[in-house]
């Protein structure tokens, strides 16, 4: 059988750009203890579907050595590592990817969020060619669905019940944004 073109086409590397207060670049090895530090800090997976808490000893090390071929994983540092902005489930096929991300507690509030996924937005429309780019956040979580608006995604929906954090099941909303808004929008 031949291989699905979807999972065959490595990403082209995101490249390292500056915005007014940050530096956007590929995750390094040197991360691994920010990244683990912020990730097990229970305000920032409380809101996240994906991260597990406790967060396990190597996951670090494991989620910045990780080359699935489909995920585009970028730092967001101020004056030192404080989030992740990724590109994931990237599908070549069908011109799309998931937009996830996460902050330190200590930049909420900032505008970092916003700041940060206009580059990797632009790199995922330009350098990937996607046409869709999917993001979810939880309904307890509006403060990311502010930042998704804002930045021209579309609610379509809601998941019911789609995740169970802390044992409890929690409905998930599913927003997009489309590359000929994403044009659109930039002219």
């Amino acid at each position: 059988p031949t291989p699905s073109p979807r999972r065959t086409t490595t990403p082209p590397p995101f490249r390292a750009t500056r915005t007014a207060r940050l530096e956007l670049r590929p995750l390094a090895p040197s991360d691994a203890p920010a990244i683990a530090a912020i990730a097990g800090d229970r305000r920032v997976v409380d809101a996240m579907i994906s991260i597990p808490h406790p967060y396990p000893d190597g996951e670090a090390e494991r989620f910045v050595a990780e080359d699935s071929g489909t995920d585009v994983r970028v730092a967001v540092v101020d004056d030192a590592l404080c989030g992740v902005v990724q590109l994931r489930a990237i599908d070549r096929e069908h011109a799309q990817a998931e937009l996830s991300f996460w902050l330190a507690p200590k930049t909420w509030g900032k505008g970092y969020t916003s700041e940060a996924l206009g580059p990797v937005m632009a790199y995922g429309f330009e350098a990937l060619g996607l046409n869709r780019i999917e993001a979810y956040h939880m309904r307890r979580n509006p403060a990311s669905g502010r930042v998704l608006e804002k930045h021209g995604f579309v609610r379509e929906g809601v998941l019911r019940e789609r995740v169970r954090k802390w044992g409890v099941s929690e409905d998930v909303y599913l927003w997009s944004l489309l590359r000929k808004d994403w044009v659109q929008a930039d002219k």
